[in-house]
């Protein structure tokens, strides 16, 4: 079904801005109506979700290393509870690359395009990454690695830009409400870090496989260490109002101004985001397709690509019809929702396909 083959840094650099693109955009908001201005230690507490998360896929993987979860579902629960719990995975991928697809949307419409349907601004998106889907895990992972130096250097050089308006006392007190408040705000990222589960797909096609644990930890820790620095930011600068923002990063970068050259910098953070949501789409786009076609035990997932690409434009539309809707699902029921099938569920079969084989090793 898929032929190509990746390496675990090329994994890493997909995954990256898979978890990153969208949750530096809503997330610190989000984070600081529960945190305020202890919202940078939630990422932390959240990235724990991310390791978890890792080392149940890296262990399933061990006992199944050429099957995904639509595959070997089916051998740890028998066939028809597999394929009943390989269902509910298409039912939540195919509509989250559309709840995806849609935020990137709004976000642009809103932001910058203002007098564009954003049915245009979606379809073309969906037909980029339909191409990129089409040409497999290796194309994919070619268009990672070309795109990841414009998802960074631009957050690195708005961050740098940044220095003269960072008010370091708005960081104080810190914990002065105890460690509940970052620990509820850290249930928000944790569901963008619960996402590290679709390294499941990944993991099949990598070259070195004995190193796709060491590259999926460090995959977190790099993404929990992006959503610290970008909460510290938005919070050095916006302070107690970062939780009345919609965008904060993009209110951030309306401070910048360096020598009456650099100003208004919206369009960088618009490149960081636009950069960061194809590769996501895409990744999310190939998982939907891939997952598709093992549920309907296809030789090629190529010939559905399109269908699913139609599939995910619908849902677009018909599961989340506003900006309004599309903030709502982030914040009361994906972090819920993706924990549950992308962490919760997973440990289920880890656990019941350990025991199956320790008990088939006692009857031996």
């Amino acid at each position: 079904m898929e032929k190509g083959k990746i390496s675990s840094l090329q994994m890493a650099i997909m995954m990256y801005p898979t978890i990153v693109a969208t949750a530096i955009l809503g997330v610190p908001s989000v984070t600081a109506k529960y945190a305020k201005n202890d919202l940078w230690l939630s990422p932390i507490f959240g990235a724990l979700i991310g390791y978890v998360t890792v080392y149940i896929v890296y262990k399933l993987h061990k006992l199944y290393p050429k099957q995904t979860v639509i595959q070997f579902s089916e051998q740890i629960i028998g066939w028809i509870p597999g394929k009943i719990l390989g269902f509910l995975y298409l039912f939540f991928y195919i509509p989250i690359t559309g709840q995806i697809l849609r935020e990137y949307g709004e976000f642009v419409v809103d932001s910058f395009m203002v007098n564009t349907p954003i049915i245009v601004i979606m379809t073309s998106m969906v037909l980029l990454c339909a191409l990129i889907v089409r040409g497999g895990i290796e194309v994919l992972g070619r268009a990672a690695d070309l795109f990841l130096p414009i998802f960074i250097f631009p957050l690195i050089f708005l961050m740098i830009l940044l220095g003269s308006d960072l008010e370091f006392k708005n960081i104080f007190p810190i914990l002065g409400d105890g460690i509940m408040p970052p620990i509820k705000g850290a249930i928000i990222p944790g569901g963008w870090f619960s996402e590290f589960f679709m390294l499941i797909f990944l993991l099949p096609f990598l070259a070195d496989r004995k190193k796709g644990m060491k590259y999926g930890m460090m995959t977190v820790f790099a993404v929990m260490i992006t959503l610290v620095v970008v909460n510290l930011i938005v919070l050095f600068v916006l302070g107690e109002t970062t939780s009345s923002k919609v965008y904060p990063l993009m209110n951030v970068s309306r401070y910048i101004s360096f020598a009456d050259f650099f100003e208004h910098l919206e369009s960088t953070v618009m490149a960081i985001w636009v950069v960061g949501a194809f590769v996501k789409i895409s990744v999310f786009y190939y998982v939907a397709a891939l997952s598709t076609a093992q549920w309907l035990n296809l030789s090629d997932y190529r010939p559905i690509v399109w269908p699913i690409g139609i599939l995910i434009v619908v849902f677009a539309f018909w599961s989340f019809p506003s900006a309004i809707e599309v903030d709502r699902y982030d914040v009361i029921a994906f972090p819920f929702h993706g924990i549950l099938m992308q962490t919760i569920i997973p440990l289920f079969l880890l656990v019941i396909a350990v025991v199956r084989n320790r008990k088939k090793e006692t009857d031996n």
